[in-house]
């Protein structure tokens, strides 16, 4: 190697530690950054080979990130604030509702709030991504190696429309100790909540009066005005494995006007019942419970209890929202009704490293990356999606001040070499003098 020759490697290791120097620095500085990962320099040699293959070796400072080793989790108080565990990015847009394949990218930083219009946006003002449920809970078909089904995740103005009451369900028990007696006592009185279809809370009532009949109650239904629509009555087993359960249901009788209307299914144990609540009679079917079966009322000594299970709401307005560790996002309205709102899917591409990195924490795929699907989270190897938390850095401060003292001090032995081969080179000067 000839003199110049020293001269360009030196100056070839200084601006390849110099290079090094420049992305420790970058980690240092985003060592406090969610969802950062840190950057490295590989030193590889280079040469400008003759022919023969030979040249004089120098260096280079090869740039490459750490995407796929995570950060710690950080709690916080914000239930849109996410992380993925394991596995995995969100998927984020440019622009809400992109329609540009290219303007979707990955990212771990889900430090994600809604805007002025409800748009899920991170600090770094990317749009999360998710696949939206329908208003009957089904996520439909999506294709989920591209990102033409996805979505801005949007909480702005979401809200419950009113939902009719269509069904009851009644559970519980009637005191067994309280028929048969000369002089019963007096009927227990119990009522449902029930939803018009302009989503107004009504209520339909039910008397279960004991009978001087052991195991034997009459029951009648009254609408929401006290009006009767029917009675019956029940019989209930007293010996054998079918204890307590419905014998059979008989004198079904319907006291109500037109255009309210009661009918009575002793095979099945449920009611139609019609109520005149509107241009359109509501009609709504009650299940007390097959014969034979303890799927609803019961008859057992002790308390009296009675549980009912209805479907149907009023108008409900968002009042937060709830996602778990599978990436479903659930609105919880103040009608105390709970929806699936979105799913978060995790993007997944086979190379990690291979992805290109973005301003604002966020990577965009490339031919190194290999293919990209929207997996469901914490599927198979998938990470799981957890709330009120945040990925920290991936930066170790210590492995940087370290790696700082050895870049320095390979810096500055590469000035060294570049000082003594100047002092050489004037040396040679000399020789002529």
């Amino acid at each position: 190697m000839s003199i110049s020759s020293a001269l360009q490697t030196g100056v070839s290791g200084l601006q390849a530690n110099s290079k090094a120097v420049g992305g420790i620095s970058e980690n240092i500085a985003n060592s406090n950054t969610v969802g950062y990962r840190r950057g490295f320099a590989h030193m590889v040699t280079t040469t400008a080979s003759n022919g023969n293959g030979s040249g004089v070796l120098s260096v280079a400072a090869i740039e490459q990130l750490e995407i796929n080793r995570s950060g710690g989790l950080i709690s916080t108080n914000s239930s849109t604030d996410m992380a993925v565990s394991g596995k995995g990015f969100f998927v984020v847009s440019v622009n809400p509702n992109e329609t540009v394949q290219t303007n979707y990218m990955l990212t771990r930083a889900g430090s994600f709030l809604p805007d002025k219009d409800g748009y899920l946006v991170n600090a770094a003002g990317f749009y999360l991504s998710g696949y939206p449920y329908d208003a009957d809970g089904n996520l439909g078909t999506v294709d989920r190696s591209s990102f033409s089904s996805l979505e801005t995740v949007n909480i702005g103005n979401v809200t419950l429309s009113a939902d009719q009451t269509e069904t009851v369900s009644i559970a519980g028990n009637l005191p067994s100790q309280d028929t048969g007696l000369a002089t019963p006592g007096a009927a227990f009185s119990t009522s449902s909540e029930i939803f018009t279809g302009l989503g107004e809370s009504q209520r339909i009532s039910f008397d279960w009066q004991p009978t001087s009949t052991d195991n034997q109650w009459d029951v009648t239904v009254n609408d929401q005005d006290g009006n009767a629509l029917g009675t019956m009555t029940i019989d209930f087993n007293d010996s054998g494995a079918l204890s307590g359960s419905p014998a059979t249901y008989s004198n079904v009788t319907s006291v109500a006007t037109a255009p309210a209307a009661f009918a009575f299914d002793t095979a099945t144990g449920q009611a139609t019942i019609t109520l005149n609540n509107g241009t359109t009679p509501q009609t709504m079917t009650v299940d007390m419970g097959a014969p034979n079966t303890f799927e609803g009322l019961t008859q057992f000594a002790g308390d009296f209890s009675q549980n009912f299970d209805r479907d149907g709401s009023s108008v409900g307005e968002l009042i937060r929202t709830e996602i778990n560790e599978v990436g479903t996002l659930f609105g919880v309205f103040d009608n105390g009704m709970r929806r699936a709102l979105y799913q978060i899917p995790v993007g997944v591409v086979a190379n990690p490293n291979g992805l290109i990195e973005m301003k604002g924490n966020a990577y965009a795929l490339s031919g190194d990356s290999g293919t990209f699907t929207a997996q469901e989270a914490n599927s198979g190897a998938t990470g799981g999606i957890t709330q009120n938390a945040l990925e920290g850095s991936n930066v170790d401060i210590a492995e940087e001040m370290t790696d700082l003292i050895r870049v320095q001090r390979a810096y500055s032995v590469n000035a060294k070499v570049i000082t003594t081969v100047d002092e050489m080179m004037d040396e040679t000067a000399r020789l002529k003098r």
